[in-house]
């Protein structure tokens, strides 16, 4: 059985995206059955936890751990990861770790800057911004506080139609769709921008891409990034991908979060089970 780390950058807090908050995929990759019926994943869900130095329990010695796969779900706007965390996921990497990565809008996630190689395919505000300066403006327009990068893929709890760069990427694939890939996502009003780093364009891709509904720019929702030596890897947009809130806004969000919500994601069987999809396909795609 695979081991796999789900975690925030940020310690418990109630009215904040604490793990708890992601619990809906936390039993989608439960579920996942190998090819005898038995569990193929064991799951384990928390928050940061800081040790005195400022860097946390289990990341700071994450290469020295039993896990396969790590999740990291940058919630945090500074202070997310510490020189050792970021030590010891570069050497969980270079051991055989797989990793995904899952930020948001404007700075959001910035503690990832400092993961070498994934770092470099997250732009923020503050840090690395994209390579356009014409990119560097507000996509979402109807949160003026939240700046750029925040591309506008519709309301939570609605969905998005995804595009797929050819050839379509593994964690793309849903047979159960006469397409026989991914169609839909969940949506969000403010994405957070990445795109392939020059230094690894050898062995990383855009796997699927978003349109804002605002000014129809395309952005990239995620990057692939095969072995080359290390585990294999996935760059995420925006951990709103994978949140309860936007499966099913009924199950709330912290209270400074004031946008309108739709019900795409309820209405509609499909864009739920290629989320579903889109989680597994990335679990099962990074440990093969």
């Amino acid at each position: 059985m695979k081991k796999i780390l789900l975690q925030t950058t940020i310690t418990y807090a109630k009215d904040d995206w604490s793990i708890e908050r992601f619990s809906m995929i936390t039993g989608f990759l439960s579920a996942i059955q190998d090819e005898s019926g038995g569990k193929l994943f064991h799951i384990t869900a928390r928050d940061r936890e800081n040790l005195a130095s400022g860097d946390d329990r289990v990341l700071s010695k994450l290469d020295e751990s039993d896990f396969d796969e790590l999740w990291l779900f940058g919630v945090d706007a500074g202070g997310g990861l510490g020189p050792l965390d970021c030590a010891a996921i570069s050497r969980f990497r270079e051991r055989g770790g797989a990793v995904l990565t899952s930020r948001d809008h404007q700075d959001l996630g910035i503690s990832f800057c400092t993961l070498g190689g994934l770092g470099a395919a997250n732009h923020f505000h503050s840090k690395n911004p994209e390579s356009d300066p014409a990119r560097r403006v507000a996509d979402d327009t109807g949160t003026p506080a939240i700046l750029w990068p925040n591309y506008h893929s519709g309301n939570n709890g609605d969905f998005q139609r995804v595009e797929l760069p050819t050839p379509a990427h593994p964690i793309m694939r849903n047979v159960g769709n006469p397409s026989g890939y991914i169609e839909f996502l969940p949506a969000h009003p403010h994405e957070g921008a990445i795109s392939v780093p020059p230094a690894e364009r050898s062995h990383a891709r855009v796997a699927a891409l978003g349109r804002s509904t605002t000014t129809g720019h395309p952005f990239n929702i995620a990057i692939a990034f095969d072995r080359n030596g290390r585990g294999r890897a996935v760059v995420d947009s925006s951990f709103h991908h994978f949140l309860d809130y936007n499966l099913d806004p009924h199950t709330g969000c912290p209270s400074f979060v004031t946008e309108p919500t739709g019900s795409g994601m309820l209405e509609n069987s499909q864009a739920l089970t290629d989320t579903k999809a889109y989680i597994e396909n990335i679990a099962r795609w990074l440990v093969e």
